[in-house]
């Protein structure tokens, strides 16, 4: 059942439904993760937006409206994807969405300062024919950076209009804007091997004519994109198929190696060519501790002790600082010697209060309880007094396990985290525990959950998306909640 990350609006649930086969005219956002599409499609499209699940998906795609020229155009803002041939949901539901509509064009967000992966996608687009934009966001941080980019020698190379933009702080917007009105189909072009090549034109003169450009087509079948095939089928007979295939096997056969990675060097030849023109980054030391540690880190037998190494400070950060000393700290001197005791003292003065002391004669007579009128009185302040300061009481039990045993745990862990994520050990963890993971059904990119998972499984689980099968995402989650104990559940 699809479900919706809005509240329910059966003319929304319609919308949803026809997105694949709409002929509005539309403006779909693609883009590595990370690189802002979000706050751009924010700023272009404002408050009015529709965000759902793409049919027969859980995947959420956000859609709006913006004016251009007098015009009302859809924005679509879609999943950050590294690669047009989908790995995964997100990526295959980005692909489907380029694939199904003819009357769209699109804006490619790119990270300025990470250009060489945006432009492994922008080849895909030129070879399916779309025409698009690009965009150049987080200049700023780029400048920062010291790398340099020719944003007009990038515009000739690649045929299409570029703009520069910090999203954050709504810069170059204008200039956004009028790339979008001058979007074009891009004349960059990548060489294949002749096999390939032969290939791709084989395949042309099978494939139907589409508003996607056959040889990107003809590319994505060569490398063995079985997602497409359910799209091609609906406008092939099943000979026509199988004559794909054929190709298909031939040119595998011929360079004797995988065809999908033959097609992806060639694709980074021609951009790393072209960054040469378009880009000038600063030198960075060569041969330096930081470079021989990163390799060391992924070696198979010296990387052994240094993932031994870091286990164990990471044990002794969260585990010993985190969920020892820091954890009585809170527990036994800030919670067990102040803040339950003075707790206590405020809630046992609202059970005395109603007891007062009488004079008889001038002597002081023993405690006095006022009359059954204020007996509400005891009792409302005896369960209030249970309820803050009572075995389960929200001071004694709820806040002193939330910030003296839960808070220092997660805090510590996550800190650890970010020094493994921002030193860039993390990646060369899942290299070297690849191999263990396999065994399991699983790559090394399901260290990112599995290690999460120790302060918070629940995060931990929505992390499983970035795994590429459904398989793997059940194995994982159920990993997670049978043999990964999380803070809390510590």
């Amino acid at each position: 059942m699809k479900t919706l990350t809005a509240p329910y609006n059966p003319q929304i649930e319609a919308a949803s439904a026809e997105m694949p086969g709409t002929t509005q005219e539309r403006v779909v956002l693609v883009g590595n993760p990370n690189v802002g599409k979000s706050v751009i499609f924010g700023f272009l499209t404002g408050r009015y937006v529709t965000v759902s699940n793409y049919p027969g998906t859980t995947v959420t795609v956000t859609k709006g409206k913006t004016e251009l020229d007098g015009r009302e155009i859809e924005i679509i803002d879609t999943p950050g994807v590294n690669s047009l041939v989908p790995m995964s949901e997100d990526e295959r539901v980005t692909r489907d969405i380029l694939l199904e509509n003819p009357s769209q064009a699109v804006v490619q967000i790119v990270d300025a300062k990470n250009l060489r992966r945006g432009l492994l996608i922008s080849t895909q687009l030129a070879e399916l024919g779309i025409p698009f934009a690009l965009d150049l966001n987080m200049s700023d941080e780029a400048d920062d950076l010291g790398v340099r980019l020719e944003p007009k020698v990038l515009e000739e190379a690649v045929g299409v209009p570029v703009a520069q933009t910090v999203a954050v702080r709504r810069k170059g917007f204008g200039e956004l804007r009028q790339a979008i009105r001058d979007r074009r189909t891009s004349e960059l072009k990548v060489d294949f091997p002749a096999p390939v090549e032969r290939a791709i034109e084989e395949l042309c003169l099978e494939l139907p004519e589409t508003h996607i450009g056959k040889r990107g087509l003809a590319i994505t079948v060569l490398t063995g994109d079985s997602t497409v095939s359910s799209w091609l089928a609906k406008r092939l007979d099943p000979t026509g198929m199988e004559k794909l295939e054929v190709i298909r096997r031939r040119a595998a056969s011929s360079l004797g190696q995988s065809l999908s990675t033959v097609i992806n060097r060639a694709r980074i030849k021609t951009v790393d060519a072209l960054l040469q023109r378009v880009e000038v980054r600063p030198r960075r030391r060569q041969n330096s501790w930081l470079d021989a540690f990163g390799h060391w880190a992924m070696h198979p037998v010296v990387g052994i002790p240094i993932l031994l190494a870091v286990l164990f400070v990471m044990y002794q950060f969260v585990g010993v600082f985190g969920a020892g000393t820091a954890v009585d700290f809170l527990e036994n001197r800030i919670f067990g010697n102040y803040l339950s005791p003075w707790a206590m003292q405020a809630a046992d003065f609202g059970l005395r209060f109603p007891h007062v002391h009488v004079m008889a004669d001038g002597i002081m007579l023993p405690e006095y309880t006022l009359p059954g009128d204020l007996v509400w009185w005891e009792q409302g302040t005896r369960f209030v007094h249970d309820l803050l300061v009572g075995p389960y009481g929200q001071v004694t039990m709820a806040l002193s396990y939330a910030i003296a045993l839960i808070l220092p745990i997660v805090a510590t862990f996550f800190i650890a985290f970010g020094v493994l994520e921002d030193s860039g050990y993390l990646p060369r963890l899942a290299v070297m525990v690849n191999r263990v993971f396999r065994v399991m059904g699983l790559n090394g990119k399901a260290v990112l959950p599995m290690v999460l998972g120790l302060g918070c499984d629940t995060m931990a689980t929505l992390t499983t998306r970035i795994l590429e099968t459904k398989k793997e995402r059940i194995l994982v989650t159920l990993l997670l909640a049978l043999g990964v104990p999380c803070s809390a559940q510590l």
